[in-house]
């Protein structure tokens, strides 16, 4: 039975060894393309990997039992900033693909003995895409966060100049480097450029990011536009408030690595320390006890 058992294992390492070499080769002749576009925004290589895959699954993600799942993934795309690089559908595919190679390693794992260290690799494959995505939109929130105040007072200048808000906001997006932020505000003036009213396309904006100092800022403006409000005054207020958040956040950060930093220390230095002052008298009483 052992023999049988080792040759199953070594056909199918062999077989997952021969689709992940013809894979990486296919991902490495697609990267000139990718880097060809100026706003192109790379997903992962294990993600690059899998695409190959979407037809197969794609039938099974369009069934209802999987459309709450779409609709929530679309969500988090928009707020990633991903939704027009991959459709939620091919989110959910991907998810799926993921899972099924998670059983993959556990019936490899059970094959071949080797069940723990296939478990862990497992329980990473199957949750890859959810921490992906929620580690890129925290990182895109914390970015549109720094970018915020500096956005609202150049608003602010412009407004109080006598600009109108429009063509300040191109302004600024013109002469400014494309980050998170500049993505979205550039989207919404598109928006306003065809024809969307105002009001509304801020209220995309927020519905689309749902980030919390944005969405404070929108609510203000739109507020302001309604009942008549300067709107130079109330950018500078709103500068202000969120310069005044965003340094509290970096002492909050400050002040938190002073605890952060006993782990590392605890874990990678103090057992170093503790050897070298430790060690020699440890050596000298076993010499003594011999």
């Amino acid at each position: 039975m052992n023999p049988l058992l080792s040759f199953i294992t070594a056909a199918l390492t062999g077989g997952c060894v021969g689709i992940c070499f013809w894979l990486f080769c296919r991902m490495m002749a697609q990267i000139k393309l990718e880097k060809s576009q100026e706003l192109a925004k790379p997903l992962p290589i294990l993600f690059r990997m899998s695409m190959p895959f979407l037809p197969m699954v794609r039938p099974l993600a369009q069934r209802p039992l999987f459309a709450q799942m779409v609709e929530s993934d679309n969500s988090r795309l928009q707020m990633a900033g991903f939704d027009e690089v991959i459709p939620a559908l091919d989110m959910v595919g991907l998810r799926i693909i993921f899972v099924i190679d998670a059983v993959v390693l556990l019936f490899i794992g059970a094959l071949g003995g080797n069940m723990m260290m296939c478990l862990i690799v497992a329980m990473l494959f199957a949750f890859f895409p959810t921490l992906w995505l929620r580690g890129t939109i925290k990182k895109r929130h914390t970015a549109i966060m720094k970018a915020l105040p500096n956005v609202l007072d150049l608003l602010t200048l412009s407004v109080e100049s006598g600009r109108d808000l429009l063509s300040a906001l191109k302004e600024i997006l013109e002469r400014r480097k494309l980050d998170p932020l500049g993505e979205e505000l550039l989207r919404t003036f598109q928006e306003i450029q065809l024809g969307r009213k105002r009001t509304e396309a801020l209220r995309a904006l927020s519905k689309r990011v749902k980030q919390v100092d944005l969405t404070a800022t929108i609510n203000a403006m739109i507020q302001a536009e309604e009942y008549g409000v300067s709107i130079g005054q109330l950018l500078r207020i709103q500068g202000d408030m969120q310069r005044g958040k965003r340094f509290a956040m970096a002492e909050k950060l400050a002040n938190e690595s002073s605890v952060k930093i006993i782990i590392p220390v605890v874990i990678c230095v103090l057992p170093a320390v503790f050897l070298i002052l430790m060690g020699p008298l440890v050596m000298n009483t076993l010499r003594m006890f011999r």
